[in-house]
């Protein structure tokens, strides 16, 4: 059977791994460890089995470590990052959890992030809404976050400042998720619905 003859440092972070004397592979050092490759053991079907595990994981790792380096993911988020990257259901659904659990994917801190991030440019409440519910945040937590914001009558007077024409920042408002109710706020009587 075939065993593993040397370990060599291979750059930052890689071993270049020898079978019987002759070079087999580089992997990451992560996959050295979680393996538990060492010189002499054996490569046998149950520890092809431990590398190519340990393969799979940093992986998907990887993928979900460059997603969340350019901006924070819901959970669901994550998964589809996950599954199109070809990452296998089990070995994403036990990154995803580990993430969870360390904390670099939190959805409520998604969630607050998100809406504020969108009050900001300008959407109201119906729409930050729906965006967060289609990144997959649950309801208690997306009302949470829109709960944690200015109310929206102030971000709609804020958006509609120096605007003339009422009907315009009604229509405005209006396609950007803002409510009838902090529409009419905003503007008072000078719009009128009924005409």
């Amino acid at each position: 059977m075939a065993a593993l003859t040397a370990l060599r440092e291979a750059g930052p972070g890689r071993v270049a791994l020898e079978v019987d004397g002759r070079p087999w592979r580089t992997v990451p050092a992560a996959v050295v460890a979680g393996a538990g490759l060492a010189e002499g053991v054996e490569l046998d079907r149950p520890t092809l089995r431990r590398v190519r595990s340990e393969l799979a994981r940093g992986k998907a790792l990887g993928v979900a470590g460059r997603a969340l380096a350019r901006r924070d993911l819901s959970t669901q988020e994550l998964a589809g990052r996950l599954a199109r990257a070809g990452v296998a259901p089990a070995v994403a659904e036990e990154v995803r959890e580990g993430l969870v659990a360390a904390g670099a994917v939190d959805d409520e801190r998604y969630a607050r992030t998100a809406a504020e991030s969108l009050a900001r440019r300008g959407w109201g409440d119906a729409a930050i809404e729906a965006r967060l519910q289609g990144a997959g945040v649950g309801r208690e937590t997306v009302r949470e976050a829109i709960a944690g914001l200015d109310p929206e009558a102030e971000r709609a007077r804020a958006l509609t400042a120096g605007e003339r024409d009422p009907r315009r920042a009604a229509a405005r408002l209006g396609r950007r998720g803002f409510s009838r109710e902090s529409v009419e706020e905003c503007l008072g009587g000078a719009l009128d619905w009924d005409a």
